[in-house]
């Protein structure tokens, strides 16, 4: 299968530099945004579940990992992990529809880098698996869940699979015995982050606001390029 994307997904890095604080860009492009546009955007932050996080393992298909990003951010996921492997992950943004600028994506050299950092941020991994002991409505009662999503063709890594202490299934009644894994995903979010209230720290709400409004103004980098050199 030839992989086709409109290019490759950058990992997440400040857009505007070290020189300014997610404080003062708040400070320098509040004021530049619409009262509408302000308020729906501190709507959707104040929604956003830090409690549920995805990490994809070695996505092939970019289709795929932009239907990922659009379901994160549906349900209010701000952030999706990825071990690529062997290829760099790729999103197609005609699929993606604008979801990557709002859906930090974090990339780990290897299985066992993004273990590590899951673990120690306290979230539990659960495998997807066609023969898991969780089903989907299970998934809300954990304090920190992160949705272990395998690739397209090979599933989920030995690794992965050994960290996963559990695993979750979508029951089906058809003939078919498992669905895309975009799919899979969107199911399982939407039960993850049922009965959720937005949980996002304080520092991580402002970040998120001065990437928004960073966003929603036209020639931001001028501005803050413009500021800087203001006595």
């Amino acid at each position: 299968m030839k992989r086709e994307s409109d290019g490759v997904f950058a990992p997440r890095s400040s857009l505007w530099g070290a020189e300014w604080s997610a404080s003062e860009v708040v400070r320098l492009l509040e004021p530049l945004v619409v009262d509408a546009r302000r308020e729906r955007v501190l709507a959707v932050i104040g929604d956003r579940i830090g409690s549920v996080t995805v990490l994809m393992d070695a996505p092939h298909d970019p289709h795929n990992g932009a239907a990922v990003l659009r379901s994160c951010d549906a349900f209010g996921v701000p952030v999706v992990h990825v071990v690529p492997r062997r290829e760099a992950f790729l999103v197609a943004g005609s699929v993606a529809k604008g979801t990557e600028r709002w859906v930090d994506v974090v990339e780990h050299p290897n299985a066992e880098s993004a273990i590590g950092a899951l673990e120690s941020a306290g979230y539990e991994l659960v495998a997807t698996h066609p023969k898991g002991e969780l089903e989907p409505e299970d998934l809300r009662a954990l304090p920190r869940v992160c949705l272990v999503l395998g690739n397209e063709h090979e599933g989920i890594s030995e690794a992965l699979s050994r960290a996963a202490r559990r695993s979750v299934k979508i029951p089906m009644r058809g003939f078919v015995e498992s669905l895309n894994v975009s799919v899979s995903a969107a199911i399982l979010l939407r039960a993850a982050t049922l009965n959720r209230s937005g949980d996002l720290p304080a520092e991580a709400r402002e970040l998120a606001y001065a990437r928004a409004l960073f966003h929603s103004v036209g020639r931001a980098s001028e501005i803050l390029q413009a500021a800087r050199r203001l006595p």
